[in-house]
């Protein structure tokens, strides 16, 4: 794993890339490539968090539930992945939409990483919490899905991208800016439709200046 300590040009962006699919032949998995080649080659700092890669615990921890309201959370095992997030500009993520839902893995670093102290701070008798993550100016998402486009716009509503961008970012980070693109009908993906949803993402990137 390689950090941003290097990363000191103002130029450069520190993008830190979380990738969420356990097959490495995966479209998740090759997009991720893709996106990390199209950073590098315009001289971002890239650090890459493969969750199923580098076995990542999604289970938050008795400790760290106890822990959640004292005066110091106890995240000393997901200290290297807050580091990361705290350092991130550009926060891209690469996953999978199961059951209108979050990976699990995913919905873990959300729930390990994403920690008091961290990613925000409790407000006054449990009131509305205070955002902690100013650095990150945007955010990536990129998902696929099985279901058609219409199914996720108009019976469920868009569930995932309405968790992202209103709970984790509205209250962990309001001034990052969304970029989200999905996948739909993943199963029946040609090589026409991979290459279109390529240029889509070098698109989106390439806007970011």
């Amino acid at each position: 794993m390689v950090g941003f300590n290097n990363c000191e040009v103002q130029e450069i962006m520190n993008c830190l890339i979380v990738n969420a699919h356990p097959d490495e032949d995966s479209f998740c998995q090759q997009i991720s490539r893709q996106v990390i080649d199209e950073l590098n080659r315009r001289g971002h700092c890239v650090v890459v968090e493969n969750l199923y890669q580098s076995g990542f615990d999604p289970v938050l921890s008795a400790t760290e539930r106890k822990s959640y309201y004292s005066d110091r959370y106890q995240g000393e095992l997901v200290a290297r992945q807050q580091q990361e997030l705290l350092h991130a500009e550009i926060l891209v993520l690469v996953f999978p939409t199961w059951w209108f839902g979050f990976p699990a893995i995913l919905k873990g670093w959300f729930d390990r990483v994403w920690s008091p102290g961290v990613a925000f701070d409790h407000g006054q008798n449990f009131g509305p919490i205070k955002p902690r993550l100013p650095g990150i100016s945007r955010v990536f998402v990129v998902t696929s899905l099985g279901a058609p486009w219409w199914i996720d716009w108009f019976i469920m509503r868009r569930p995932v991208r309405r968790i992202i961008k209103t709970a984790l970012l509205g209250a962990c980070a309001p001034q990052a800016k969304l970029d989200y693109v999905s996948l739909y009908e993943s199963e029946k993906l040609n090589e026409e439709k991979f290459v279109a949803f390529s240029h889509k993402i070098k698109g989106i990137i390439s806007g970011w200046g």
